[in-house]
């Protein structure tokens, strides 16, 4: 929750400026938990959480550019995620339950 506010940039992973792959891998880095680069990728790791069980720390996965997961956020309690979106270019906490983000939701994995 500490890079609320921080900027966005496409391919960025750092503080300096994230994307929402580079986010989501810096994050589980500071927790000591690899995850692998690209949205596609990460929504192979871990197993799946049906929407009901989400729990903070789990990856949440929309399709919002193109089909298939092309986005990735970070649950962090209710039904409230936290991510690197372009359309507002900074990390923000959202709804999966607003309109737009229900419409796109993919599916959800936990990473141990």
């Amino acid at each position: 929750m500490s890079l609320r506010g921080a900027p966005y940039r496409n391919g960025g992973g750092t503080p300096a400026g994230f994307d929402c792959s580079g986010f989501t891998q810096y994050v589980y880095a500071q927790h000591g938990v690899s995850l692998p680069r690209e949205v596609r990728e990460q929504s192979r790791v871990g197993k799946k959480v049906k929407p009901a069980n989400l729990a903070p720390g789990d990856l949440i996965f929309f399709s919002t550019t193109e089909p298939g997961a092309s986005h990735v956020a970070i649950a962090i309690g209710g039904d409230q995620f936290v991510h690197a979106p372009s359309s507002s270019g900074v990390v923000r906490v959202e709804r999966i339950t607003v309109d737009y983000w229900s419409e796109r939701f993919l599916g959800a994995r936990r990473v141990n």
